[in-house]
């Protein structure tokens, strides 16, 4: 059976990665769009990279009637942080009179309702079970996502502290740029933000002990001079001897899917930009460790996670519409 989909916020970086991916997927049925400032523009002005290949325009207004008359009905929302929660009430109570509140499958890519009562936490390879037949999905955060697979294989080893550094490009400052995050003035820099302060440590730090881990973890983001990509290093002493190969063996059967892939050395994010995979590394010496995960913030740290969480949710395939390579070199 194909699903139909409605996009909030279809205009964004986000919106337009779910558009992108969404459009190739063989279960797909029909496709609208929201964004109030592009209404009655077609999808392609906002996302040129779409012309030709898509149908489509901006609506101001979901088409909630529309989304009702599908027999499975799918929502996802790329809205800026805190815009479903202010008006989820009201949409529930819209849905409610069209007999689509208990139909509907809600995947949201904010921050709103991650580890919230009600939602399942979408973090697609840690216990996937977990959203089979799901309705209501927050997708994890594009630095969670890295930092969460970088540390799940070895949460049972305990390490007791565990230093992060990340860096991510521009485009995970979305579609409005501030002055600091405007490319023109990173371009040819480099610097850290929200260092030991970044709103995504809380939430690994929440997945980590529902595992029965609680390590002191200093997470420091930093924005680098490229678009697409995040490149995560975590550094931690285990407390006993392991080998390279009992560490890979960890991870494999950790992420024994087709998303997450185990390389030798570092992984690259030159090889995962434009993709819907993660690559992960690692480097052991004695007792010291550093895994390295590179993704695309823009797909597996978000659009791509959330098609893969609407795959386990109805039962597909779960690289279905998903499976491509990005460009090589970018």
């Amino acid at each position: 059976m194909s699903f139909d989909a409605l996009i909030l916020g279809a205009s964004g970086y986000g919106g337009g990665e779910l558009l992108r991916w969404l459009m190739q997927h063989p279960r797909l049925g029909g496709l609208k769009g929201t964004a109030r400032s592009h209404a009655g523009k077609p999808f392609h002005a906002v996302h040129p990279n779409l012309r030709g290949l898509i149908e489509g325009s901006f609506e101001a207004d979901p088409d909630w009637a529309w989304l009702a008359a599908s027999q499975r009905p799918v929502l996802f929302s790329a809205l800026p942080h805190g815009e479903l929660a202010s008006r989820l009430a009201g949409d529930e109570g819209a849905w409610a009179k069209l007999g689509l509140a208990e139909r509907l499958t809600v995947v949201d890519l904010s921050a709103d309702f991650r580890w919230k009562d009600g939602w399942v936490y979408g973090l697609s390879e840690w216990k996937p079970e977990r959203l089979a037949g799901a309705t209501r999905i927050a997708n994890p955060g594009c630095f969670a996502t890295a930092l969460q697979l970088a540390l799940l294989p070895i949460a049972d080893l305990k390490p007791g502290f565990v230093a992060v550094s990340a860096v991510t490009g521009s485009s995970g400052s979305g579609a409005h740029p501030s002055e600091t995050t405007h490319h023109p003035s990173r371009a040819n820099d480099f610097r850290a933000y929200k260092a030991l302060a970044h709103q995504h440590e809380a939430e690994v730090l929440t997945t980590l002990a529902s595992e029965n881990w609680t390590p002191d973890l200093a997470f420091t983001p930093h924005s680098a001079p490229l678009v697409r990509g995040i490149f995560a290093t975590a550094q931690m002493r285990l407390d006993r001897d392991l080998t390279e190969a009992e560490l890979r063996a960890r991870f494999e059967a950790a992420f024994p899917g087709p998303f997450v892939r185990i390389v030798e050395g570092s992984p690259r994010v030159a090889a995962v930009a434009g993709s819907a995979f993660a690559d992960v590394g690692f480097a052991l010496k004695g007792r010291n460790l550093s895994v390295m995960v590179a993704l695309d913030n823009l797909g597996k740290g978000m659009a791509t996670q959330a098609i893969q969480n609407l795959n386990l949710a109805l039962g597909l395939a779960p690289m279905a519409g998903l499976r491509s390579a990005g460009p090589y070199p970018g």
